[in-house]
């Protein structure tokens, strides 16, 4: 397959070919090229509160498809592990519940709650039994404030991958913040995820979409950061209105800043509103489908539904529509690239540089 080469100066590069978003070959080298090599975020600290807690789950279905299980033991101690037995590949844990031990049903095999192999029936005669290879593997994970991370093989550190996320924005008091299941849900959306990361790395098309959106926030004064594997939009209120309180300690005191959207490469975003948090995993099911989860956590419940963190459905019916009907664009014979507007689309330059590094 030829490789995507997108020029690194936005005023020279044309956007990704339309083969990308089309060809189902791109789409699975992008599961182990990208998905497999970034942090994703997995749950809240909730899903394994108490000691004997096990949750399974598969990371990415649909894409990565990775049966894991999050363990917290008698000591305390969180363990992300594979879900997957050592002896024959049956998964381990079926059910979230209350364990002393992980049992595999098919042949007794028995690991502890931290991965480690215990115990195997019918095994007395084998040579070299048991080694290292027999315990679960211990998959790279990471813990910021109450949220779960992990990468089934990282490209970096999660300090690396999302540091400036956890520096900017270490006053916020992340433990106070509660899983609302209102606001939280799952949108289908007939397209390729990177056109919905497309989509939402600019502002650009805000004045021409998102008219409720757009009375709220001042569009001349929206800005973007780059960082190595992410991004931030600012967004400032208009009126001044319905913004964050800020502390002294924060690099962004003083001004009216209404929402700060973060995406870190290649499907996650954070919306940080002053009433709390939406994070937004996009989920690739197929080429030309895509599940996009949002999972809301509040914190100031009196600041619901107002400003940019009001009307979220809204918003995302809109992105949803438009970004459906450029997937039907795409296939068209007399399209191939485009061109990027270098005030604007800098969010969708850099994400489609990051495809093309990463699929080198």
């Amino acid at each position: 397959m030829p490789e995507l080469n997108v020029d690194p100066r936005i005023e020279h590069a044309s956007t990704l070919p339309a083969t990308f978003y089309k060809d189902p070959a791109w789409f699975e080298r992008s599961k182990d090229a990208i998905f497999a090599k970034s942090w994703q975020w997995v749950a809240h600290q909730d899903m394994a509160k108490v000691p004997g807690a096990v949750y399974p789950f598969t990371l990415l279905e649909g894409c990565l498809n990775e049966p894991l299980v999050l363990t917290r033991d008698a000591n305390d101690q969180t363990h992300l592990l594979s879900n997957v037995c050592t002896h024959r590949g049956m998964q381990v844990c079926e059910g979230i519940g209350n364990e002393r031990f992980l049992r595999c049903r098919y042949h007794g095999r028995r690991f502890g709650l931290d991965g480690g192999f215990q115990h195997m029936p019918e095994f007395e005669d084998v040579v070299g039994f048991p080694t290292e290879a027999d315990n679960l593997p211990k998959i790279p994970h990471a813990w910021w404030g109450p949220f779960l991370f992990t990468s089934v093989d990282p490209a970096a550190s999660f300090e690396d991958w999302m540091g400036p996320m956890l520096k900017r924005l270490d006053w916020l008091p992340l433990h106070e913040f509660r899983f609302s299941q209102e606001g939280t849900r799952d949108y289908l959306v007939k397209a390729n995820w990177a056109l919905y990361c497309d989509n939402y790395l600019e502002g650009f098309h805000i004045p021409f979409i998102h008219a409720d959106l757009n009375a709220v926030i001042d569009y001349e004064n929206y800005s973007y950061e780059l960082f190595e594997h992410g991004n931030l939009q600012l967004a400032v209120s208009k009126g001044g209105d319905d913004v964050f309180d800020l502390p002294e300690s924060s690099p962004d005191y003083g001004q009216a800043i209404s929402a700060y959207y973060y995406w870190f490469f290649p499907n996650l975003m954070f919306n940080f509103y002053p009433w709390g948090l939406s994070i937004n995993v996009v989920k690739p099911l197929a080429n030309d489908v895509t599940r996009v989860s949002f999972i809301r956590y509040v914190w100031d419940e009196s600041k619901l539904d107002r400003g940019a963190g009001g009307a979220l459905d809204r918003v995302e019916r809109e992105d949803e529509a438009v970004v459906e009907l450029v997937q039907k664009g795409v296939q068209s014979r007399f399209y191939d690239r485009g061109r990027f507007a270098p005030k604007r689309e800098i969010g969708t330059h850099h994400f489609h540089t990051l495809i093309g590094q990463f699929l080198k």
